[in-house]
């Protein structure tokens, strides 16, 4: 084989596939890949502590709203019969209220419904639906949670040793 030398000389020109051709581009795709999968983590990392939020932010919402349903006493049945128990039309009334300025304080994403299980208890679950900020790259628009929370009346002194 002769080795060409002066002006029209080729050099470093192979003729055949050299040895790891194979794999060329194989970097660009790992990169690819790897990019995608740290974005979903992030998206999880983030969203998933919103979804946290939202599900402290419910429970919260749930508990306050049980909480002023289960202040409204039927007084009728107070002053009369010496019972204490939950007039249960104000109790729901209250507890919607409750819910219904939650939204008007501009906290989109927000439903509940009330129930009273027992004359003397009251009965709220609230679901909390966010849009979520980096998951939509993978289909996941948005996240909710959803918390329940009951209040009870309770007359007198309860506790250890009454």
């Amino acid at each position: 084989m002769g080795l060409a030398y002066g002006p029209g000389a080729r050099t470093g020109v192979r003729s055949g596939p050299a040895a790891g051709d194979g794999e060329r581009g194989s970097f660009s795709l790992t990169l690819v890949i790897m990019t995608v999968a740290l974005l979903a983590l992030a998206g999880l990392v983030v969203d998933g502590g919103a979804k946290l939020n939202e599900a402290a932010n419910a429970s919260a919402v749930a508990q306050e709203a049980a909480r002023a349903g289960a202040g409204m006493v039927d007084q009728g049945n107070a002053y009369s019969a010496g019972n204490f128990t939950v007039d249960s039309s104000q109790a729901v009334a209250a507890a919607e209220a409750y819910l219904a300025s939650v939204v008007s304080d501009g906290k989109t994403g927000y439903t509940g419904s009330v129930t009273t299980p027992t004359p003397d208890s009251i009965q709220v679950s609230v679901t909390v639906t966010e849009p979520t900020k980096i998951l939509p790259i993978i289909g996941i628009d948005s996240v909710s949670a959803t918390e329940t929370a009951t209040a009870s009346l309770v007359t007198g002194v309860t506790g250890p040793g009454t």
